[in-house]
């Protein structure tokens, strides 16, 4: 296991979001391209998940992504506040997605396998 953030391994590191861990994923993942605020946020995710956060779910996970240093929000001119992926939360979302991909790719085979072509 690759060692992240604070000195968790990357299993850890998105675990202790419970039922955030999918919002935190995806959230991540749209911060991966630029800093966007939560409304920019909702509809990127939107575009390439099909999946609407709502408010509730979008502001707790990014309190909890940023309390893990994971982002960061920047200073705003207007009400609106962008976050930014930081070093450590990249990171943390490589390794994420690498065994996110590993476990999809195993249960593909195990399909395709028992059930045929997947």
């Amino acid at each position: 296991m690759t060692t992240v953030a604070k000195g968790k391994t990357e299993p850890e590191a998105l675990t202790g979001f419970g039922r955030y861990a999918g919002p935190a994923t995806l959230i991540l993942a749209s911060l991966a391209e630029s800093a966007k605020h939560g409304y920019a946020l909702t509809k990127d995710i939107e575009s390439f998940a099909g999946i609407r956060l709502a408010p509730g779910t979008l502001y707790e996970a990014l309190r909890r992504l940023q309390a893990q240093g994971l982002i960061e929000a920047l200073e705003s001119l207007d009400r609106r506040r962008p976050y930014q992926l930081t070093a450590v939360g990249a990171e943390v979302l490589r390794a994420h997605l690498d065994t996110q991909r590993r476990v999809a790719d195993l249960g593909l085979r195990r399909l395709a396998g028992q059930w045929g072509t997947a």
